[in-house]
């Protein structure tokens, strides 16, 4: 039975929660916005690709290729893009990055080859990339001490669980393409035509970001935001941070961009199962994210990270070696 005692600590949390929130600055709630609308969209290109690649006829070694090319892109350009951030402007940046991506799947697209898939994850890494290294100091230059963590929480829990909607949707749009075409759905055409709409519909999550304000501060407060400058001041502590991060992203770099085809082709599941698998998944993730903050105050930063990551470990065992499908997917979404 619940003691009082339990109800006041959550009405508390949530009090907290709440007024942390309420406290976002207009900037980031665009922002979150952005990210709502993006992360729908992406959600069904990541789901998508893969398969309207293979559809094509080629196999998953192209894949490999091309998710090695968007991502070594994006770890090169990394430092290259921090300088850029700085001369354009983080609005500036996370528009033109937006924009190289909408730009690299409509291509993708339009133009189905090996040479135009593998130029295109080039671009496709670069925007990413300025993406990536806009969207932190964006977000620390427009958050106190007191809501950072949960403003990045919640962009990070905003993003997944826009992911569920983009999976679920992901799941059935080759499905009703085919219907209006009047062919099969897994048929090129299908899984092309649903990456087209993808690419129109991520266009919405530029908006918001055209509606963002110039930040207040000065000039020596905001070089402690340049992420060129910061680096270079904090080498040592960014290496000790960055380092486990590397470690965790390899691993999960060598797995999760090929759960999708993994689910077909092991589990022989259709494209709607393993998009509500993976919208279930996203939206799992997405909660884990937004109760993170609380989690952090009561128990700290560090534990809550090392005891997360630990707990994953054995269930990314099960979800590649399951005999059965069910397992797998309980797995996954643990």
């Amino acid at each position: 039975m619940k003691t009082p005692q339990f109800y006041t600590r959550v009405k508390k949390a949530l009090s907290i929660y709440s007024d942390r929130v309420s406290a976002f600055h207009p900037n980031a709630r665009l922002y979150l916005l952005s990210v709502v609308l993006t992360g729908a969209a992406l959600g069904v290109y990541r789901l998508l690709f893969n398969f309207y690649v293979l559809s094509l006829g080629y196999d998953e070694a192209l894949l490999g290729t091309l998710i090695t090319t968007s991502s070594l892109t994006a770890l090169i350009a990394a430092l290259p893009m921090g300088y850029l951030v700085d001369i354009l402007g983080q609005k500036l940046a996370m528009i033109f990055g937006s924009l190289s991506v909408i730009v690299a799947i409509a291509v993708m697209v339009l133009f189905p080859s090996a040479g135009v898939f593998i130029a295109m994850s080039v671009v496709l890494g670069l925007g990413q990339s300025l993406n990536g290294v806009a969207m932190g100091p964006f977000l620390m230059e427009n958050s106190g001490e007191k809501e950072r963590t949960y403003l990045f929480s919640f962009a990070s829990g905003l993003t997944m669980a826009s992911g569920f909607i983009g999976n679920w949707i992901g799941g059935y749009l080759p499905t009703w393409m085919a219907g209006v075409q009047g062919g099969s759905p897994t048929n090129p055409l299908a899984y092309g035509w649903s990456l087209g709409v993808i690419a129109i519909a991520a266009s919405a999550g530029i908006l918001p970001l055209l509606f963002l304000r110039p930040g207040q501060l000065s000039g020596e407060q905001r070089s402690m935001f340049a992420p060129i400058s910061f680096f270079a001041k904090n080498t040592r502590l960014l290496g000790r941070l960055i380092l486990p991060m590397l470690i965790v992203s390899l691993g999960a770099g060598l797995i999760m961009p090929f759960m999708n085809v993994f689910y077909r082709q092991v589990y022989h599941q259709p494209d709607p199962v393993i998009g509500s698998m993976f919208a279930w998944g996203s939206l799992a993730m997405g909660i884990g994210l937004l109760l993170a903050p609380p989690l952090a105050d009561r128990f700290g930063k560090i534990q809550v990270v090392v005891v997360t990551q630990a707990l994953s470990i054995p269930f990314l065992f099960l979800m590649g070696f399951s005999p059965a499908y069910f397992l797998s997917a309980a797995a996954y979404y643990v």
